[in-house]
């Protein structure tokens, strides 16, 4: 189980009482702000519940093993899609029913508002985020990177870069580095040739490559200079940039998008108030208000057109969403199927191959 960092009081009423708690595990840095700025302390204020915040690495962690213990402390988790359906499977998972779900402003069922797979048994999606490449702009001005390829280039674009140590997102971008358009990645990746083709790519800058395991780890080693390229979650370089005024750029050719979204652990020990809170924080207007602290689209269609600026700016965040139709030119949605079915045996081979 990896550590749980527990961020400190609940956030409640000013001048009496929390009514209830619901402890909520999200994954900290800008991703985990925007949970507290658009979720926890709005919906405090709107119902009196009162929200505990806390992070992991990978929320799915923890979960599994309160869940397996028989000791769950954890009512709502913010975990990746692919997490979510294996956990949903293993048993691990509340039924969230779709019925409680806050409904369009203009009467649309929330089922039909969420784009497709937002909304599963055990799952629903918050934001739609992306695995990106970005670079240091002041290592490279005069020919700047822009596609796969040029992140494998070592020569052209010298310098350390990092990545998320794992094979989910590394073997696709490899393929796609390797020349594969993005809507033939996962036929290529499910064979046991475009496996070895991406393992191969992988070689080819393997001693360029500091393995990151937490988000925010990327734009800090491009902040130090320890590397000069990143392959990232595209909200903790937008805020690097936007917030803290960091040379970075992303490229968005070949990003590769995902959902996250809240799920409900087994044996929630605050399920009545974990519920409300799902449905309340994915209603239309919190999510727009979500996207506007950090670069991750909605999953809701009406909520779209309801993103404002960049908080404490004049700038509109529309043009930094991995949705914005500019930025899915060479998009790649990640596999939910394929991970649910390969996951483990392609980790297996992925950290045999780091190690050798």
């Amino acid at each position: 189980m990896k550590r749980v960092l527990f961020l400190g009081t609940a956030i409640g009423l000013i001048g009496g009482p929390a009514l209830a708690d619901v402890n909520l595990l999200s994954w900290g840095g800008a991703y985990g702000n925007s949970h507290l700025e658009a979720y926890a302390k709005p919906f405090t204020d709107e119902t009196g519940t009162a929200v505990n915040m806390s992070d992991a690495d990978n929320p799915a962690t923890p979960i599994k093993a309160q869940v397996e213990a028989g000791n769950v402390s954890i009512d709502v988790a913010s975990v990746e899609y692919a997490d979510a359906v294996r956990l949903c499977d293993e048993g691990a998972l509340e039924t969230i029913d779709t019925s409680i779900l806050v409904a369009a402003e203009d009467g649309t069922a929330a089922e039909e508002d969420f784009i497709d797979g937002a909304i599963t048994e055990c799952f629903v999606g918050t934001d739609v985020y992306s695995m990106v490449l970005a670079f240091n702009a002041d290592k490279y001005a005069d020919a700047k990177p822009a596609s796969p390829a040029d992140f494998f280039d070592t020569e052209s674009f010298p310098g350390k870069r990092t990545m998320r140590k794992g094979a989910k997102f590394n073997l696709e971008l490899a393929l796609m580095a390797d020349g594969v358009p993005a809507a033939e990645v996962y036929d290529v990746l499910a064979t046991p040739e475009g496996v070895d083709r991406a393992f191969a790519k992988l070689d080819t800058i393997k001693d360029d490559v500091i393995w990151w395991e937490a988000g925010a780890q990327p734009p800090q080693l491009l902040a130090d200079g320890e590397v000069n390229m990143a392959y990232a979650f595209n909200g903790r370089i937008f805020n690097a940039a936007q917030a803290d005024g960091q040379p970075f750029e992303i490229i968005w050719d070949g990003q590769i998008y995902e959902m996250e979204g809240w799920v409900v652990p087994k044996g929630a020990p605050n399920l009545e108030e974990a519920m409300e809170f799902v449905a309340w924080t994915t209603a239309p207007a919190p999510q727009a208000r979500a996207a506007e602290f950090i670069s991750y689209g909605p999953p809701r269609r009406s909520a779209a057109s309801m993103v404002g600026n960049i908080e404490g700016g004049d700038q509109p965040m529309g043009p930094h969403l991995p949705t914005s139709e500019a930025n899915m030119t060479n998009a790649l949605g990640s596999d939910l199927d394929f991970w649910v079915d390969h996951d483990a045996e392609l980790n297996e081979r992925f950290n045999s191959w780091l190690a050798s």
